[in-house]
C-alpha cells in the first residue's frame, strides 16, 4: 500500500507539473473571458525607452547588435542606447563608442552582469528601460509591442519571449531546447492572460525604470528576481509574445548542461530570497503559479522522475500480481528512458524527427536541477556568468 501510495504520489507531482496546471490554467483564462473585460492597450503611447544591454567580451556580436537595434521600429528620437562592458578587454568598449548616439559606461574590473545592471540603472533617464542581451536579434516591432502594454499603469514588467533559431534538421540541444521554449512560451501566455506571467527572460524584458530595486551582487536569476519584485509590489508581469529575441542553442549539450546548471542553482537561490511569496493569503494567483510553475519544477520532479522509476519497479517485483497498469506505466518508462538514451546516441546527428530529442532534453534538464541544488548548498556557484559557447 505504502509503495502504491508513494507512486502516485510522485507521478501526480510530475502529471501536474507538465500537464494539468496548463490544462488549470487554461480553464481559468476561460473563467476569466466570462466575467472580466481585457484592457485596451493604447498602440498610440510612444514613451522614450532605454534599450540597456550588459555585455562582456562580446565583441563578435556588437557589429550584428548594433544593426539590429538601429533596425528596431520606434521613433529615433524616442530610443536611447546604453551599454555596460564591465570587465571587457577584447576591444568591444572601443567599437560600441565609435556609435555617436550609442552611450557606453566601461570600467576595467569585472564584477558580474547583476553588478553593471545596478550601476548602469542609473544612468537611465527614460520612464522605461528595456533589458537585452547582446548575442540576441530583436523583431522589428519588439519595442512597439513591449510599450503598448505599459499603456496599462498596472503593469510594471513586460517579458518579451525567447526564440531559437531552428533549422529542419537540428542536433538535439537545438531541437530540445526550441521545443522547451515553444512549452515555456505558452504557459507564460496563458500566465498574463490571468494576472502575470511569472518573471521574465534575460533575453528581452522591460520595466518601469522608478520600480527597479538594486538587486543582490550575488544574484543568480537577475530577470527572475527582479521581475518578481515588481509583481510583489502589486504590477503585473505581462508577456508580449510578437516581442521576440532570438539566439542560437548551445554549441553542445554539455554547454547546454553547463547553462542549465547555472540556471537552476540561481532558481534555488530564488526559492530563498523571496519564499514569501509562497503566501497564498497574501499573494493569491501569483503565489500559486509560483508553487505550480517554479517550486514544483525546481524541487520535486527531478525526485519525482527518480521516484517513480523505483516505486514501479518495486512495486512489480515484491506483487504476486501486479495490476496490469503498473506493467504498462513501467513499459512505458523503459520506452522513455530507453528514447533518451538513444538521443543521447545521436546528439551529435542532424534529424528532422525533433520530437525523438524530447526525452533526452527533458532528463538533461532535470538532471542539471539535482546539479544546480547541489551546487547551491554547497556554495560553489558565483554571480558572475560564464557564458555558454552558442551555434
Amino acid at each position: 500500500m505504502t509503495l502504491r501510495f508513494l507512486f502516485w504520489i510522485f507521478l501526480l507531482i510530475i502529471a501536474y507539473t507538465y500537464l494539468a496546471y496548463t490544462i488549470l490554467l487554461l480553464f481559468l483564462t476561460g473563467i476569466r473571458r466570462l466575467v472580466v473585460r481585457f484592457p485596451a492597450y493604447s498602440e498610440d503611447y510612444e514613451p522614450e525607452v532605454t534599450l540597456f544591454v550588459p555585455a562582456y567580451n562580446e565583441i563578435d556580436c556588437v557589429e550584428q547588435k548594433i544593426r539590429n537595434s538601429f533596425q528596431l521600429d520606434y521613433p529615433p528620437d524616442k530610443i536611447h542606447f546604453l551599454w555596460v562592458t564591465d570587465g571587457s578587454d577584447d576591444g568591444s568598449p572601443e567599437l560600441l563608442k565609435q556609435y555617436k548616439n550609442v552611450e557606453v559606461l566601461h570600467q576595467k574590473t569585472r564584477l558580474g552582469k547583476i553588478n553593471a545592471m545596478n550601476r548602469g540603472i542609473k544612468y537611465v533617464r527614460t520612464p522605461i528601460v528595456i533589458f537585452s542581451d547582446a548575442n540576441t536579434d530583436l523583431n522589428k516591432e519588439s519595442i512597439r509591442e513591449i510599450v503598448r502594454l505599459f499603456s496599462d499603469k498596472r503593469v510594471g514588467c513586460v517579458a518579451g519571449e525567447k526564440r531559437i533559431y531552428s533549422d529542419d534538421k537540428e542536433e538535439a540541444v537545438s531541437a530540445g531546447e526550441g521545443i522547451y521554449w515553444l512549452y515555456e512560451s505558452f504557459i507564460k501566455r496563458i500566465e498574463s492572460s490571468i494576472g502575470s506571467a511569472l518573471g521574465a527572460v534575460g533575453e528581452l524584458f522591460a520595466i518601469r525604470t522608478h520600480l527597479y530595486r538594486e538587486v543582490e551582487e550575488d544574484t543568480i536569476l537577475d530577470d527572475f528576481i527582479i521581475s518578481m519584485r515588481i509583481a510583489q509590489d502589486g504590477n503585473m508581469i505581462k508577456y508580449a509574445p510578437n516581442a521576440f529575441a532570438s539566439e542560437r542553442a548551445s554549441l553542445s549539450i554539455s554547454e547546454e548542461l553547463k547553462r542549465k546548471i547555472r540556471i537552476a542553482t540561481g532558481g534555488f537561490q530564488a526559492l530563498m530570497r523571496i519564499p514569501e511569496l509562497l503566501n497564498i493569503f497574501r499573494y493569491g494567483l501569483l503565489s500559486f503559479q509560483f508553487f505550480s510553475h517554479k517550486v514544483l519544477r525546481w524541487a520535486l520532479v527531478p525526485l519525482a522522475f527518480i521516484m517513480v522509476f523505483i516505486t514501479n519497479l518495486l512495486i512489480i517485483s515484491l506483487q504476486t500480481n501486479p495490476k496490469d497498469f503498473y506493467i504498462i506505466a513501467f513499459i512505458i518508462q523503459i520506452v522513455f528512458y530507453a528514447a533518451a538514451i538513444l538521443g543521447a546516441v545521436l546528439k551529435e546527428h542532424k534529424t528532422r524527427l525533433k520530437l525523438l530529442f524530447i526525452p533526452y532534453y527533458l532528463i538533461v534538464m532535470n538532471y542539471s536541477i539535482i546539479l544546480g541544488m547541489i551546487r547551491f548548498f554547497t556554495r560553489k556557484q558565483t554571480a558572475i556568468w560564464e557564458k555558454a559557447r552558442r551555434g
